[in-house]
Formats: C-alpha cells, sequence, structure tokens
C-alpha cells in the first residue's frame, strides 16, 4: 500500500501532494472486467489471488464462494419505511423551505415516509429511533422542540436515548435475513416501538442496554444524492468498511478487499454468527424521504460513516422537519454521536457520547450532570460525525424547487448537471 523510500521509516511511506501516482495492477484489473464482465473477476487469476491473499491470512474464503457470489448475483430487496408525523412533520416548513408565507408547501397533513435499505442492513436503527421519538411526543413525555431548543440539553437527550434503544435492539436481530428470520415489521409497529419508548426517562441517561450501540468512524465510504426534473431520485452509497477496508491487497490486482466481515458475531447463540453463506450486519444504508399523502418526493440524502450513518439520518432529518433548516445548513449543525467502537473492539461497550464542536458548552455539561459521558470533539476529529448530501424537493409559487447541502467534513459537492 504504501512507496517504496530508503530515507522514509521502515523504508515505505504514503505519497505526498503532488506526486503522480501509477496503478498499473489496478488497470489490468479493469481491463479483465471490460473482457470478461464479472467472470474476469470471480474467476480466473484475480479470483485466485484474493483467496490466496485471505488465505495466507487464515481466512475461509474459497474459490467455490466467489463463483457462488457470481451466479446469485445481486439481490433486489424492498425497502423498509415508517411514517413520521412528529416535531411539526406533518406542516409546512419555514419559509426558508416553503415560501415567505409558507403558501403552496408540498408538505401534506400526513407527515412524510422515510425509507431505508432493510436488513442486513442498518436502516432500521434510524426507523425505530424516529418511531420512539414520535411515540414520546405522542404520550406527553416530549415537547415539540422549538426553533432555539436546537441541540439543547433536553434535545439531545431525546435523541441519544432513541438511538441508544434502536441500536440495542439492532445489534441483536439484524442479520442476514435469507437465514436468519428478522422480524422487520414487528420492530418498526407502533405496538412494539411504544413498549420501547418506556424505556426513556426525561431527568437521565438509561443504563447500558442489553448489547450495546456502538459507532465507527470510516473514510472510505462514498456517497452521492440524484435528482432529476420528473420528480424521480437516486439514493447511493458504496463502501469498502474501515480505512482502506481490510488493507489487503490480492497480487498484482491494485485494490484492497474490504472487511464487513468484522460486523459478524463469534457468540454461536447470537442471529448474526459468523457462518458459510451469510451476509453480516452490514452498515452502508442510503435513504430517501416521501410526502406519506401522495407518495410524492419529498427528499434524498445519506450519511457516511458507518455505525454513524443511522444517527446522521436522524439528526438531519430532524434538521429539515422540526427545525426548518435549508439542506446546507441541516448538514452543518453540530452533531452528536453514540460510542465510537472500531471493529476491532467490538467487545469495548462504549458509552460515551461524543459531541461536535460548536455545541454550546452549558449544554455539554447539562448532559454530563445527566449521566451521560460526555466527549467533545473538533478539528479533523470531526470525521466521527459522518459526511452528509441532502437534495430536497418542494413546491413554491407554482413550480418545483432543488435545493441540495453538502458536508462540510468531507470533500463533497452540491451543484445541478
Amino acid at each position: 500500500m504504501l512507496k517504496p523510500d530508503p530515507s522514509a521509516p521502515d523504508g515505505f511511506r504514503a505519497p505526498r501532494a503532488g506526486e503522480i501516482f501509477k496503478n498499473p495492477n489496478l488497470a489490468a484489473t479493469f481491463r479483465a472486467l471490460a473482457k470478461d464482465g464479472k467472470r474476469g473477476f470471480y474467476t480466473g487469476r484475480i479470483a485466485e489471488e484474493i483467496i490466496k491473499v485471505c488465505s495466507d491470512r487464515g481466512g475461509h474464503l474459497v474459490l467455490e464462494d466467489l463463483e457462488n457470489h457470481m451466479n446469485l448475483g445481486s439481490e433486489p430487496v424492498e425497502p423498509i419505511s415508517l411514517k413520521f408525523n412528529g416535531q411539526n412533520a406533518s406542516k409546512t416548513q419555514s419559509a426558508c423551505v416553503d415560501g415567505a408565507d409558507g403558501q403552496g408547501a408540498t408538505e401534506t397533513s400526513h407527515g412524510v415516509e422515510v425509507w431505508e435499505h432493510p436488513p442486513n442492513g442498518q436502516g432500521i436503527v434510524a426507523l425505530i429511533a424516529l418511531g420512539v421519538i414520535e411515540e414520546l411526543e405522542r404520550t406527553g413525555k416530549i415537547p415539540l422542540f422549538k426553533e432555539n431548543e436546537h441541540n439543547s440539553a433536553k434535545y439531545l437527550h431525546v435523541v441519544i436515548e432513541a438511538l441508544r434503544i434502536a441500536f440495542a435492539d439492532a445489534s441483536w436481530f439484524v442479520t442476514d435475513p435469507n437465514v436468519v428470520k428478522v422480524p422487520t415489521k414487528e420492530l418498526i409497529s407502533r405496538r412494539y416501538l411504544a413498549e420501547r419508548a418506556k424505556l426513556f426517562d426525561a431527568s437521565k441517561a438509561s443504563a447500558i442496554l442489553e448489547h450495546g450501540s456502538p459507532a465507527h468512524n470510516s473514510c472510505d465510504t462514498v456517497y452521492f444524492a440524484i435528482t432529476d426534473s420528473q420528480g424521480n431520485g437516486i439514493s447511493f452509497i458504496n463502501s469498502i468498511y474501515a480505512g482502506f477496508g481490510s488493507a489487503m491487497i490480492p497480487r498484482g490486482c491494485g485494490f484492497t478487499l474490504q472487511n464487513r466481515g468484522a460486523n459478524f458475531s463469534l457468540d454461536a447463540r447470537h442471529p448474526n454468527v459468523l457462518a458459510p453463506n451469510k451476509r453480516p450486519y452490514h452498515t452502508i444504508i442510503p435513504a430517501m424521504v416521501t410526502n406519506a399523502g401522495d407518495g410524492s418526493l419529498h427528499s434524498v440524502y445519506g450519511v457516511m460513516g458507518g455505525f454513524m450513518q443511522p444517527q446522521g439520518h436522524v439528526q438531519v432529518l430532524l434538521n429539515l422537519l422540526a427545525f426548518g433548516m435549508t439542506p446546507q445548513s441541516a448538514v452543518d449543525a453540530p452533531r452528536i454521536c453514540v460510542g465510537a467502537g472500531m471493529p476491532d473492539r467490538r467487545g469495548v461497550r462504549d458509552m460515551r457520547v461524543y459531541v461536535e464542536e460548536g455545541i454550546a458548552e452549558g449544554v455539554v455539561e447539562e448532559l454530563a450532570a445527566m449521566g451521560h459521558e460526555v466527549e467533545v470533539v473538533g478539528g479533523w476529529r470531526r470525521g466521527v460525525f459522518g459526511r452528509g448530501q441532502v437534495i430536497r424537493v418542494h413546491e413554491e409559487e407554482g413550480r418545483t424547487v432543488y435545493s441540495a447541502g453538502s458536508d462540510p467534513r468531507g470533500d463533497g459537492a452540491a451543484y445541478p448537471a
């Protein structure tokens, strides 16, 4: 992975800014794909090198696994959704989103429907958390937050606790639904969410929940959102997980292997236990929001960053719905992150709440007084809060308006094509 340099420590270093980087091995891989399609990747020389680099490190992959995956192909899945009516989602947005007087907005009295990737993805975490928040509001345990209460201690406590509840469920139930039954509908049913909401205490942080709620910071994820003039939207995300994935490079291939297997459990009793022909708990989740009344597109969005992703989905969406922010303001706003355990430290139950620089010092003190173990994060370490992008669609003065935002924590941009 590094460039030979006799003057560098251990004789290798990363390329410097401005240096020409050549990857002829990756070029050869692309030529094989162009010539033979996916058979040129999952069989033959490239496949053999993938198996060899895994086997040399004690891995269990065999050539038949790759060929079987090639023959199965990509599996189409049905997205899962939750209709969300909490925190003003059923009313028109602020002037900065839906017109100077709030007239002509696309919002209906039926709120929005949030669409996520199903298990073995973790999109259900965002839906459970949003459902718990709505249930708390419905039963009078939390207020309808005002604009000046954004990122207040009271508001952040609700988000933190709802996410802890959601991660506790997901860390047990999310696995390959083709191998183990995942009760997806039950987990986001009103009856179940009402029961889970009973765990919330407005005055203090919860004790550690049974299965924990780790988060993982990664920079090897790419997300993009696209909309067109006909009202269609694409929400796409791709990742090799940790920094440079597994950091294992098949000889002569020019790419690193991903390390998604890190999210298997090694507990034989766990639904997500490592097993042949099985997919692990997967973190990457593109998202989309429609207007619940007529199914029209409301927004396309995503937040990169491993286990931060559903946490970012909840916070960015509430910024849009509850606080009337523009897409750019919604991704700019400081965020929180529950836990920050890396894949190689899964046994560590990290109960810290990472609070981004920019959230008021008094809020940090209030959260600590409620029992939260708080750590303020700034500078380059802010990557732990993910990197989001949003495209918002609404009607104003008789025409469809598209507005977008791209996270300053990353290298993205928002622009019309």
